[in-house]
């Protein structure tokens, strides 16, 4: 069942995003996160995920944001699986 998708920016400096489904990449200048609309990729400067619970569907940021752009899932491909699974190998 596909959770709620919200997402809330306060100021352009810090935020929250429900209705994740994974985090396929992030660095300072670029989040790119499976959501329950498609894929949603975050650009901006100083950017990190503070929380992050893939069980919740949650996460928590901050830094400057510059833009949020929604894309259809498919995109990118997902060949590697996720940002996760790659990190802990």
């Amino acid at each position: 069942m596909p959770r709620a998708h919200k997402i809330a920016v306060i100021g352009r400096k810090s935020g929250t995003i429900s209705g994740i489904s994974d985090v396929l990449s992030f660095d300072e200048n670029e989040i790119v996160l499976d959501t329950d609309m498609g894929l949603l990729t975050i650009r901006g400067k100083e950017l990190h995920i503070n929380r992050l619970s893939l069980e919740l569907g949650e996460a928590d940021m901050e830094g400057k944001v510059d833009s949020l752009v929604y894309s259809e899932r498919g995109h990118r491909k997902k060949q590697e699986g996720s940002l996760l699974k790659r990190m802990f190998r």
